[in-house]
């Protein structure tokens, strides 16, 4: 079996949208992500009740904001909510190979073959696929394999690439954001339920 490639810490929370910007907004003045966590701890800048909860969400969000360029920072904090949903979810799929590999190979594959209806049934299917080839995801309970299910569920959902009845929404990029992550990768395109772009 292989070693494991999957980070599985995505429990936390959803996608922290209003979270997200404020944080990004703080990286652009600072240059700092280490100043970034320590300023919003300090001001409670999330408006989170306890110390703990604080640090775990602060800390998750950086994980996933550090994986975009400042280009795409700064389009995160200027574009629109479509813009601002994508490059949210570019970052959570750069940050988690799970979470990419499913939305890669289970939503945009369903999209493709027109099968719009996506299903915990899907979830688990992919999950047991993988664990096949991996001992760590193998050895995640019953329990927590369901609160990942839920969670990433619910991220689908407030990226608005599900609807609350599990219907695939196509994404619909504009081209600006297209043309920014080609300077990437265009493999982050592969991501979305949408056709091949030139």
């Amino acid at each position: 079996m292989k070693k494991n490639k999957y980070k599985m810490s995505f429990s936390t929370g959803g996608v922290f949208y209003h979270e997200s910007l404020k944080l990004a907004e703080l990286y652009l003045s600072t240059q700092d992500w280490k100043a970034v966590k320590t300023e919003a701890l300090d001001k409670n800048l999330l408006q989170v009740r306890t110390n703990s909860t604080a640090k775990r969400i602060i800390r998750e969000i950086v994980i996933r904001l550090e994986c975009l360029s400042k280009r795409e920072l700064q389009m995160l904090l200027t574009g629109d909510r479509i813009e601002q949903n994508a490059l949210i979810w570019i970052a959570i799929c750069r940050s988690y190979q799970f979470i990419f590999e499913f939305s890669t190979e289970v939503v945009r594959e369903h999209y493709l073959n027109y099968q719009f209806d996506l299903s915990y049934d899907d979830f688990d299917s992919f999950f047991y696929r993988k664990a096949d080839w991996n001992e760590d995801l193998e050895k995640i309970s019953e329990s927590t394999r369901k609160k990942l299910r839920q969670v990433l569920f619910k991220m689908l959902r407030e990226v608005e690439l599900i609807s609350e009845d599990k219907k695939i929404i196509p994404a619909v990029l504009p081209l600006r954001l297209i043309k920014l992550l080609k300077n990437h990768t265009s493999k982050d395109l592969t991501i979305f339920p949408m056709l091949e772009t030139a």
